[in-house]
């Protein structure tokens, strides 16, 4: 098994393709792509103030909010209300997407991918001992959320995070923990 810790420590926040939030790039693929070549993103994004998200052609997304009082947006000409976290929604991140906060800013966990592979990431959010079926290639991402997770003898701490690959492995998540199962692509 491989295991590669990704410490939020580490992270640094980067202002969105169009300048109205910030995000902090948690993994991609492949190793090293920007925001114009990743075949998956994983990242924090947090969301200050009402205005549009960034769009991007051919690419899906799951978003899981973690803090805050929510979120109505409007994907394309539907309305759609985020007010409850830990429940992951996908959407087009090509259609124009609009946001208007409910209560202030909010961070919300954003797995994005391009269109067309072999099949999209799955996101859920676990609360629990749970066994993790990890593939070769970059397989299963675990984010810690709030309290703490152990997994591959690693602790992670809230918005730490570890990418897996090769072996199974189990989670044993004390607060709510991201699980993203990503398909090896590219």
């Amino acid at each position: 098994m491989t295991v590669r810790p990704l410490p939020a420590a580490e992270r640094v926040a980067v202002p969105w393709k169009n300048g109205g939030g910030v995000t902090r790039e948690i993994a991609a693929w492949p190793e090293g792509a920007d925001m114009s070549d990743f075949v998956w993103r994983v990242s924090l994004a947090d969301v200050g103030a009402d205005g549009p998200f960034s769009a991007f052609a051919e690419v899906d997304r799951i978003l899981t909010m973690v803090e805050g009082e929510g979120m109505d947006l409007t994907v394309g000409a539907e309305h759609r209300r985020v007010d409850t976290r830990w429940v992951p929604q996908g959407f087009p991140g090509d259609l124009p997407t609009d946001c208007r906060l409910l209560g202030g800013p909010v961070v919300n966990l954003n797995v994005m991918w391009r269109r067309g592979g072999e099949a999209a990431p799955a996101v859920k959010v676990v609360r629990s001992r749970v066994p993790l079926a990890v593939p070769a290639g970059p397989a299963v991402l675990v984010v810690a959320l709030d309290g703490t997770a152990e997994v591959a003898g690693l602790t992670l701490g809230r918005y730490d995070a570890a990418l897996l690959t090769g072996e199974d492995a189990e989670l044993r998540a004390t607060g709510r923990t991201a699980v993203v199962d990503l398909v090896p692509r590219g």
